[in-house]
């Protein structure tokens, strides 16, 4: 009909990832129900978070206490097996103090208070390392590190060992690099429509980090807790050096790192994003505003689909 105006309908099915704008408004969303979750639902997914990054530090463990492999490759799969702690942080729908990080972007755009940030923050950030010191005390208890003849175990105390003995200022920049790799792999998560999806786009930025060897505060709970333990049951090989694996050099290790990880998450990816996407490019482009909003329609249909199946359960 001459005249008539075309209205355009979403598809029902999109296999397209969202774009850069769309995910920028999913993590704002996303990072406002963060920062207002009750206390205890938030920390108890913060231990399962802390929990899982374990498993993938220990799946590592596993590939890098093989002599055979050559450096890189060792590097490299120890860091795709690694992945399998955010891809459950990721799909489970665990709080991980370093994914936390990109809550910024709600704060700088005014939805979220600094004070709901940083109660998030140390909230998670406990939780995260209840649940991997909770992961490293089954481990020892299970004489998993007994494997290979012991090499597993000597892989977590030499791996403990090298975390603690650089200076604060190369610590505090593996941390800046550790987590600007990790919150790019979130962010590239987010781009998924699908499990497959964002699993996919997160395991090389992890992998990255993890062949690189930059310092990721909530596995190195897990690796320093475990050799402290051993450390403190005797159980370190004969002629090995344990003498700065102590809770002061846990210490020493997890305050520079965690303060590198907050530089580089918050700083490298949240805030620059933000910059970018929600004030450089929102005022000047009605596309951007366009897709934010879809976006943001999208995830709030998913809330209603979820809510809906909840009271039906009920």
């Amino acid at each position: 009909m001459t005249g008539a105006r075309h209205v355009s309908h979403p598809a029902v099915f999109n296999f397209n990832a969202y774009s850069p704008p769309e995910i920028q408004a999913l993590i704002e969303t996303v990072g406002v129900k963060k920062a207002t979750l009750p206390a205890l639902p938030c920390f108890m997914l913060a231990l399962v978070a802390g929990g899982s990054i374990g498993f993938g530090a220990l799946y590592y463990c596993i590939v890098a206490s093989d002599a055979d492999l050559s450096f890189a490759i060792t590097r490299v799969m120890g860091g795709m097996v690694f992945s399998l702690g955010l891809a459950i942080v990721m799909i489970s729908g665990a709080e991980l103090f370093t994914g936390n990080n990109l809550i910024v972007m709600a704060w700088a755009s005014g939805t979220v208070s600094t004070v709901a940030v940083l109660r998030n923050w140390l909230i998670v950030y406990i939780g995260n390392f209840v649940g991997a010191a909770g992961l490293a005390v089954m481990v020892v208890l299970s004489h998993h590190l007994d494997m290979n003849g012991g090499r597993v175990g000597l892989t977590v105390l030499t791996t403990a060992a090298a975390k603690i003995s650089p200076d604060v200022v190369t610590l505090f920049v593996k941390g800046v690099l550790c987590n600007l790799l990790v919150c790019l792999g979130v962010w590239l998560a987010y781009a998924g429509r699908s499990v497959t999806d964002k699993i996919a786009a997160l395991v090389l930025p992890i992998s990255a980090f993890v062949a690189a060897g930059f310092e990721h505060s909530v596995a190195n709970m897990y690796f320093l807790s475990v050799a402290w333990l051993l450390t403190a049951l005797g159980q370190t090989p004969q002629g090995f050096d344990a003498s700065t694996i102590t809770v002061a050099g846990i210490i020493y290790n997890l305050i520079p790192v965690t303060l590198g990880n907050i530089v580089g998450g918050s700083g490298f990816v949240g805030l620059v994003y933000w910059a970018i996407y929600q004030k450089g490019l929102a005022a000047d482009s009605t596309a951007v505003s366009g897709e934010r909003s879809a976006a943001a329609a999208e995830h709030l249909n998913d809330d209603l689909q979820h809510s809906v199946i909840s009271r039906r359960q009920r």
